[in-house]
């Protein structure tokens, strides 16, 4: 199996090209955040067990967290090629994947890109109520009520984290978590860097040669 994992800050456009990439069927892409949601929404075990910390602010620990990613790749064929978005976030969490064999990751790529830019990209993101797509208020002027072009919702809002105020906490954590991540992968020989303010379609092309 051929992991690769993604590493960057909230916004700076990891989920996107891990879907993109996903959309011809030849990559398995997870994202710990969509994983979570329908987890809880589903009420399994683990959700119940995310819901807890999620409910009270708190990171999840390292095994609820090791358990969703275990779950997800064990029916997978060892074939398979997969991206993991949002995981690992902690270095107990990388050493758990690499320990097995099968799940050793192949290479770590971090999107590197100014804390600025991130700022701008998430507190000016809008969201849609009904079916979860993103929009920026740049390149779609927000308006109360406006619909959503995905699946013409009538509701798009600012998430609570997306505000001026949580995104720097969101920042701040992400920096203390991945600086550990970055000293691992560097030292295992696998860290690959990436320059995610550039166009969607570059980043694309650059994110196909480091993974070939």
């Amino acid at each position: 199996m051929r992991i690769t994992v993604f590493l960057g800050a909230p916004g700076s456009g990891k989920g996107t090209q891990a879907k993109r990439l996903a959309e011809d069927g030849l990559v398995h892409h997870f994202s710990t955040g969509d994983m979570l949601r329908a987890a809880i929404a589903a009420g399994s075990d683990i959700g119940l067990k995310a819901k807890v910390y999620i409910d009270k602010g708190e990171l999840l620990p390292d095994d609820v967290m090791i358990e969703l990613i275990n779950k997800a790749l064990k029916p997978l064929p060892d074939s398979s090629k997969v991206i993991l978005d949002g995981f690992p976030r902690t270095v107990a969490q990388a050493e758990a994947l690499d320990k097995s064999p099968r799940s050793r990751v192949s290479e770590a790529i971090m999107f590197e890109i100014p804390e600025d830019i991130l700022v701008k990209r998430l507190t000016g993101r809008r969201v849609c109520k009904k079916c979860g797509s993103s929009f920026h208020v740049e390149f779609m002027p927000f308006e109360p009520g406006k619909s959503c072009q995905d699946c013409k919702g009538e509701f798009l809002y600012q998430r609570t984290d997306d505000s001026i105020d949580v995104v720097g906490k969101r920042l701040a954590i992400f920096k203390t978590q991945n600086e550990g991540l970055l000293s691992y992968y560097s030292r295992v020989g696998n860290l690959k860097k990436i320059d995610a303010n550039k166009q969607v379609d570059l980043i694309q092309k650059s994110l196909v040669d480091l993974m070939s």
